[in-house]
């Protein structure tokens, strides 16, 4: 029996590109655009290719692991290494200034990193009007859970730990 439809346009060589754009961040839009088809056509060659299929994993993991290393030094605070370069008057070279920046911790990147990574700790609960187990808004200590981890660890960066 012959096969229906137009032939796929598919291509071997197309793994390895998806592979590429999915570690710049690509989602399945992105390579739908890339290679001029469809968002259920790229669906359908990673299903019928499972090397397709392997090169979208492996570059959506890599990317994904890069962003949750993002988000954990975010949620934690961080220094780097900078320079500022000045032009002081009447001066003919620039003068180059190495310093060290910090970027403290973020309440939002710490209570989003802890609300996954210890749900049954830190997720939001909603609590109803009519809830008369917990009846006050918050209910949670989340808050002051979050704040308390922090000033811990503002106190063990400060001493050097």
């Amino acid at each position: 029996m012959a096969a229906v439809g137009r032939p796929s346009l598919y291509k071997p060589e197309h793994a390895k590109k998806c592979a590429e754009l999915c570690f710049g961040g690509a989602t399945d839009a992105d390579l739908a655009d890339f290679f001029g088809v469809s968002i259920t056509t790229i669906k359908n060659w990673a299903t019928a290719h499972p090397e397709f299929l392997a090169a979208m994993r492996v570059g959506k993991d890599q990317t994904d692991d890069r962003v949750e290393r993002s988000l954990y030094q975010r949620a934690v605070g961080y220094t780097f290494d900078a320079v500022k370069i000045f032009l002081p008057k009447d001066a003919t070279e620039p003068v180059i200034v190495p310093y060290r920046e910090h970027v403290p911790p973020s309440e939002t990147a710490a209570f989003r990193w802890l609300s996954n990574r210890r749900s049954g700790e830190w997720r939001e609960k909603v609590v109803h009007a009519n809830d008369s187990e917990n009846p006050l808004p918050d209910g949670s200590g989340a808050v002051d859970k979050l704040a308390a981890a922090l000033d811990r660890l503002a106190t063990r960066q400060s001493a050097g730990e």
